[in-house]
């Protein structure tokens, strides 16, 4: 992959929350965002990241669906309470879209484990930006 494919350019407030029980993914995707300039912050607690989130307003949360008690739709509910127009990217090795197809709040995009880098990028970068 060339850099031409992966701009960088986010700004040093732009705050990213990522949220998984998986710590290799966390890292995953700390060493992918941090080069493009996000000042990504990493959970393995949802509940955690939620303490967190009224002082740190990110940008965008990445959230995994699955991560014990807590899934990546509540995570995404609690969010969009405390703030209603947060931008939220849901990714799931076990579920798909039709998990949230009935649900009021949805997240802004969702992408399938194991996903491209390049998809990830480019919905990270869109969100983030938007």
């Amino acid at each position: 992959m060339s850099g031409a494919e992966i701009r960088g350019g986010a700004g040093p407030s732009t705050t990213i929350f990522v949220v998984d029980d998986e710590p290799i993914l966390l890292d995953l995707a700390q060493t992918i965002l941090q080069p493009l300039g996000f000042n990504v912050q990493t959970f393995r607690d949802p509940k955690k990241a939620l303490s967190a989130f009224p002082a740190a307003k990110p940008s965008l949360v990445i959230t995994d669906y699955a991560m014990g008690e807590t899934t990546g739709m509540d995570l995404l509910r609690e969010c969009r309470r405390l703030n209603p127009s947060q931008k939220i990217l849901l990714l799931s090795g076990t579920v798909d879209e039709r998990i949230y197809a009935d649900e009021k709040m949805k997240p802004d995009r969702f992408l399938p484990k194991p996903y491209q880098i390049r998809d990830f990028v480019e919905s990270v970068q869109s969100l983030a930006q938007a």
